[in-house]
């Protein structure tokens, strides 16, 4: 018995030296690549994406086209709670022509993270409105991505949005 008490310690040390070599190396891969921004610079980023984000939300709210024109890419595509494909023309004639109309929006639990030029940001957005299909309404959780341009803008490439159910609701 004596023998596998000290096979067994043995074996647990090398895991615990094995982890505290492995853990710091896979935490060091798993952060965003802004390790090279120096701090300051990473937080007037953010100040910078938080306010793209609420030029976003009161561009939704008004139906100003010519805001959401600016903060799109050309190529921008959204993927809408429905799973349905938007395109920037898309999204700015539904928007232009009413369509979709919200009355509230309120954004809670935002989160940016930079990789490089890309700025991935997530939020809850609790929703009011109507679109083509009818009254909408409820909590949403989404994606946005944003990719800084050569000229130096930040635009946003793609949009997705998905339901968050409540315990036993179905569709």
């Amino acid at each position: 018995m004596p023998i596998a008490r000290k096979h067994s310690a043995m074996h647990v040390g090398r895991c615990m030296a094995l982890g505290l070599v492995l853990v710091p190396i896979a935490l060091a891969w798993a952060q965003p690549a802004r390790a090279g921004m120096p701090r300051t610079q990473r937080h007037e980023v953010r100040h910078e994406i938080d306010q793209l984000e609420d030029t976003w939300r009161s561009a939704i709210l008004k139906g100003n086209t010519a805001a959401m024109d600016a903060l799109l890419a050309d190529d921008y595509m959204a993927i809408s709670a429905s799973g349905t494909l938007q395109s920037k023309e898309q999204t700015l004639e539904n928007l232009r022509s009413g369509r979709v109309h919200f009355t509230t929006l309120d954004i809670s639990d935002r989160k940016v993270r930079f990789y490089g030029t890309t700025a991935l940001v997530t939020s809850i957005a609790t929703i009011q409105g109507t679109t083509a299909d009818g009254e909408i309404s409820g909590n949403y959780r989404y994606t946005r991505v944003y990719v800084r341009n050569s000229q130096g803008a930040w635009k946003v490439v793609s949009f997705e949005a998905s339901r968050i159910r409540e315990p036993g609701e179905h569709k």
